[in-house]
């Protein structure tokens, strides 16, 4: 059994995989960098029994991280409570994924790893889209090259914005409503967020494919609420809430041949 686990400035979250690269299990935290070794190791203790996993049956932890303060409590934990060396997603680190932008060390171990899973999955010639704390389009090409990235404020940041800037704005729940029309300042609010977001989505998906020179992409899309975009727009070709999982399993799998 493998342990994955994805380190975003939002949340924490973990999946366990099987032999067969099946998720048995995932696991959601909040990101918070003061936390202990012993409280990650119990958080992680509890969610394998959660899963009816026992810690005994984990071979081996690959984290994803974009969040280096929580690193050293993160991997100690590991250590203490798993008795493993994890292994983390970073230079050195065999993906099958060649990056190509000006300045390759800034692309974040989150975009690699959704770029592993689809291109190892799905194939090249891809637009993939984490609907995270940011949201983040990328191109990979059809020879596993990472060319091209667009990062917007993420779906929650955009509406945080609205309500922590606008003093008479009060804070809503990020669901679409019925209509566009709102009637209320609640209703106005959650059509201007979410379906202002759909718009720019489709907008950065289509001016993406006209700068690339090709319709013939294909568009993919993970993160938390990748979904409230996706079903709502015929522009995105798949939703995988799992992409990171499968994506460390992949380059797992390529650093233990």
């Amino acid at each position: 059994m493998l342990l994955t686990v994805d380190i975003g400035n939002t949340n924490i979250t973990m999946a366990l995989i099987d032999s067969e690269s099946q998720v048995k299990g995932t696991f959601r935290v909040t990101t918070k960098a003061q936390r202990t070794s012993d409280e990650y190791g119990i958080l992680i203790v509890g969610f394998c029994g959660n899963s009816n996993v026992d810690i005994s049956e984990i071979e081996d932890v690959i984290i994803s991280s974009v969040v280096p303060k929580v690193m050293h409590s993160f991997t100690n934990s590991i250590r203490k409570y798993i008795r493993k060396e994890p292994i983390i997603v970073g230079p050195g680190i065999r993906t099958g994924i060649s990056i190509k932008t000006d300045f390759p060390k800034e692309v974040g171990a989150d975009k690699i790893v959704d770029a592993a899973a689809v291109y190892h999955l799905y194939g090249g010639n891809a637009i993939v889209i984490d609907f995270g704390t940011a949201t983040t389009f990328d191109y990979i090409n059809e020879k596993g090259e990472f060319l091209y990235n667009v990062i917007m404020p993420g779906l929650e940041i955009s509406a945080q914005a609205l309500w922590q800037q606008a003093a008479k704005l009060p804070e809503i729940e990020i669901v679409k409503p019925q209509s566009i029309l709102g009637r209320n300042t609640d209703t106005s609010m959650r059509a201007g967020v979410v379906y202002g977001y759909i718009g720019g989505a489709e907008y950065i998906i289509r001016k993406m494919k006209e700068e690339i020179g090709r319709d013939d992409i294909k568009v993919y899309a993970t993160g938390g609420l990748g979904r409230v975009i996706y079903n709502e727009t015929d522009m995105i070709d798949l939703y995988d809430p799992d992409l990171a999982f499968k994506g460390m399993k992949i380059i797992y799998d390529k650093n233990k041949k």
